[in-house]
């Protein structure tokens, strides 16, 4: 997990490299979408925070969908985006809650649904490769959405789940588009972090972190290893209004 010293690009808090033990869990193969999380809305009245009252930027609850890409009214099938940790949570705790009420899940206290790691996340977005990303060290073109990436969407525009080809393991859209949120505190590197795969639960968790890149960066932001942070309740605007989610599941 992390990067070398040699990756082009690279931030210091994507090191030291060091070994996790990544235990077996499944992840979504799309981030969750406008249509998914309008649904959400509908069944429980959420109101999100807007993600950057300054420009106007807002999910309008129930179900009205969200004011945000330019030119386009609520995308179904783009990834849900102008969301905070904390409104990933409630998307999170609103889908154990229909799992609990399943017969044959009755008696469970959580539920299987979750954000992954930052390690899962890692693990999952390398897809067993160990260049700057899945499809190689260099950006290329016409692998992911970002600004410069060759893509009819680069810093303009969200794409639709699924616009570019997925990688070894299946997953699409790990690598720019929008930034995704795991489930772990800040901090400013790996020094202390887990090594079993879990979620690290101490540092600053005032902020969370965010991983994969989005549509506005510069190519250096989408690679395997790279990392941010932003404010868990959405107060952040430089990076809310980018950021979405995709849903892990623990397995037996």
């Amino acid at each position: 997990m992390g990067s070398p010293a040699t990756e082009r690009g690279r931030f210091d808090a994507e090191g030291p490299q060091h070994s996790v033990e990544v235990k077996a869990f499944a992840l979504g193969k799309f981030d969750v979408t406008n249509a998914e999380f309008r649904i959400f809305l509908e069944q429980t009245g959420y109101r999100p925070a807007p993600c950057d009252p300054i420009a106007g930027l807002s999910w309008q609850s129930p179900g009205r969908g969200l004011a945000y890409s330019p030119g386009r009214t609520d995308p179904p099938l783009d990834p849900a985006v102008c969301l905070s940790w904390n409104d990933a949570q409630a998307y999170i705790a609103w889908l154990n809650a229909k799992v609990r009420g399943l017969a044959s899940s009755a008696r469970s206290r959580g539920g299987p649904y979750r954000l992954p790691s930052e390690a899962e996340w890692e693990y999952a977005a390398r897809a067993g490769t160990v260049t700057a990303r899945w499809w190689g060290d260099a950006i290329g073109g016409g692998k992911a959405n970002c600004n410069g990436c060759g893509s009819k969407w680069d810093g303009t525009l969200i794409a639709p789940v699924g616009s570019f080809g997925p990688n070894p393991f299946g997953l699409y859209d790990m690598l720019g588009n929008v930034w995704q949120w795991v489930g772990d505190c800040w901090n400013e590197s790996y020094v202390g972090a887990p090594v079993n795969g879990s979620a690290w639960r101490s540092g600053d968790c005032s902020r969370r972190v965010l991983r994969g890149g989005s549509w506005s960066n510069v190519p250096v932001f989408v690679r395997s290893a790279a990392r941010s942070r932003g404010d868990a309740a959405g107060r952040d605007f430089d990076y809310s209004s980018y950021a979405g989610f995709r849903v892990a599941r623990s397995l037996p």
